[in-house]
């Protein structure tokens, strides 16, 4: 499976790609990964601009945090994230996240 990984650096640049997707025929990203804690803007701020985006709105979304709080994963299931998947501390379960995402962008469900 082929793809291009886009990097955003912050909220406030993720929140204008989405914006961006919404006025360009460039097709969805496949999958969308975020951190709670970015900077400029929060992971909130971001899966609510992906989650009312006309054209990509569906694309399948997945919270990445070192965050393990009820709180969190509440408000990621309030916003639509698809998965809640806290950041991994050992190696191989760093290594585990790559089938993570490939199942998500085999079955993209909600």
């Amino acid at each position: 499976m082929d793809g291009d990984l886009v990097i955003l650096s912050d909220g406030e640049m993720a929140i204008q790609f989405i914006h961006d997707l919404d006025t360009q025929t460039t097709g969805c990203p496949n999958l969308i990964i975020i951190d709670l804690n970015l900077p400029k803007r929060s992971g909130r701020e971001v899966l609510a601009a992906m989650r009312s985006s006309e054209r990509c709105g569906r694309v399948p979304a997945m919270i990445l945090s070192s965050s393990d709080t009820q709180q969190d994963r509440a408000d990621a299931d309030r916003l639509g994230a698809n998965r809640y998947l806290r950041k991994p501390t050992q190696l191989e379960d760093f290594l585990s996240l790559g089938a993570i995402f490939k199942t998500a962008l085999m079955n993209p469900a909600r």
